[in-house]
């Protein structure tokens, strides 16, 4: 095992690629393990982040076989020898290519929220994935950077078999790889975590790299920034902040047990949130050290004190100095939210909680006096009858919306949107500017 998970992965492929850093570089990722590795690589190099959207062709009769592969602006590499050898006939070329243009087309949507695709024409594109087992979509995606204009193509992989460099040819002007070992049977094999990486995570990366270049545009007058360095109590704890030009109010993200600053969810939701002009702040409650002994990631107490003086250390902050501030809480950390907002002079406008256990702040339910949002998966029976109880025992404002159809985790298609819909209303109404404690 070579890597921790796909984050560790890019941050050591970024080193490998340090010498691009200063260069006209775009990285693009393929959804969607490669996104998060692109992700590191392209923070390393200060360079644009996009996705490489590629569909392959599949012969009619035998999908798995590809007869080509198509990307976005029309562009489409064609293989005459399978189609040949298939008897694929321009009819049916055609007509999987509109299927597949669609589910393209619907990805590229979702993933960009809006945004414009990356320029590559005339400039250095470097190509991201988690790894190259076959090379079958590492080649496609090379030449689709190619036929969008780029002036060199570079494929960069943490982990591929020896041999890679002669399976791929000339689709690359440069090959790098961190690790090619001889013993290569699949890509998860050298990862300690290789779980599936969720549409989420693929949009939450990019709106992180848009924001970072769009705060490093801006002049000192920005209000928007970066703090990898958030003091609570004696620890300084690892974060990111980010309040958007005109910011209504900064919310805070305490994560769940067993999740971090990282959390795909959280991000997906606080990238929502800057959208709608609401500032956020992402950090890990924990020190490294700490998140070793697991009873410290259900000390509801220490999780809350931890929030109570990072808000303290985020209202000194110039960029959110003056601004009202809400708590969003997930699975556990709801009940460090709660706890919080519930100590005397905390001074909270709003908390919302996803998939969250309010019922673990216990005795200091009817303390909270901020307007509290519950919001629970319809099909997350056991959370709903604690939030149910909880919900009984507060007595600040507050409601409990049910997501139909959505578990826990809000995988489902659409749930995780709606929940930051939920979210973005609750804050915006209530973000009122509000007293708090020196």
């Amino acid at each position: 095992m070579f890597f921790t998970d796909r984050r560790d992965a890019g941050r050591q492929l970024g080193d490998r690629l340090d010498r691009f850093k200063g260069q006209d570089v775009v990285v693009v990722g393929l959804p969607r393990g490669g996104v998060p590795v692109a992700a590191e690589v392209a923070e390393a190099l200060d360079a644009p982040l996009d996705v490489c959207l590629v569909r392959k062709l599949g012969v009619p009769f035998q999908p798995e076989l590809g007869m080509g592969a198509i990307g976005e602006g029309g562009v489409r590499v064609i293989n005459a020898d399978v189609m040949r050898t298939a008897r694929v006939t321009g009819d049916e070329l055609a007509l999987v290519e509109e299927r597949e243009r669609e589910v393209l087309e619907s990805r590229a949507r979702r993933y960009r929220g809006g945004r414009e695709s990356a320029g590559l024409a005339d400039r250095t594109v470097v190509v991201v994935d988690d790894g190259v087992a076959t090379g079958s979509t590492a080649r496609a995606a090379c030449r689709i950077a190619r036929a969008r204009g780029a002036q060199r193509v570079v494929l960069a992989v943490p982990v591929a078999p020896h041999d890679w460099t002669a399976r791929l040819g000339d689709d690359a002007d440069e090959l790098i790889c961190v690790h090619a070992p001889a013993n290569f049977y699949a890509i998860g094999q050298f990862y300690a975590d290789f779980s599936q990486t969720a549409d989420a995570e693929v949009v939450a990366c990019l709106q992180e790299a848009a924001d970072r270049l769009t705060a490093a545009r801006r002049t000192g007058a920005s209000r928007a920034g970066a703090a990898e360095g958030v003091r609570a109590g004696g620890v300084v704890l690892r974060g990111q902040l980010t309040v958007p030009e005109g910011a209504s109010g900064v919310v805070v993200f305490a994560h769940g047990s067993g999740s971090s600053r990282r959390s795909p969810r959280n991000r997906f939701v606080a990238a929502g949130l800057n959208r709608a002009g609401l500032g956020t702040l992402l950090f890990d409650l924990l020190t490294e050290d700490e998140e070793g002994d697991r009873a410290n990631v259900f000390d509801t107490a220490l999780l809350a004190g931890r929030l109570a003086d990072a808000t303290d250390w985020l209202r000194q902050q110039p960029a959110a100095e003056g601004l009202p501030v809400g708590y969003f809480g997930a699975s556990t950390g709801a009940a460090a939210a709660l706890s919080a907002a519930a100590e005397p002079g905390a001074g909270i406008a709003a908390v919302v909680s996803r998939g969250g256990r309010p019922d673990l702040a216990g005795d200091r339910l009817p303390a909270v006096v901020a307007p509290t949002l519950l919001i629970v998966g319809g099909h997350d029976e056991l959370v709903l009858r604690l939030n149910r109880e909880a919900q009984a025992r507060l007595h600040c404002e507050n409601r409990l919306e049910v997501v139909p159809g959505a578990t826990h985790l809000f995988e489902e298609p659409g749930t995780l949107e709606h929940v930051t819909e939920l979210a973005r209303d609750w804050f915006t109404d209530h973000m009122a500017p509000v007293s708090h404690a020196a």
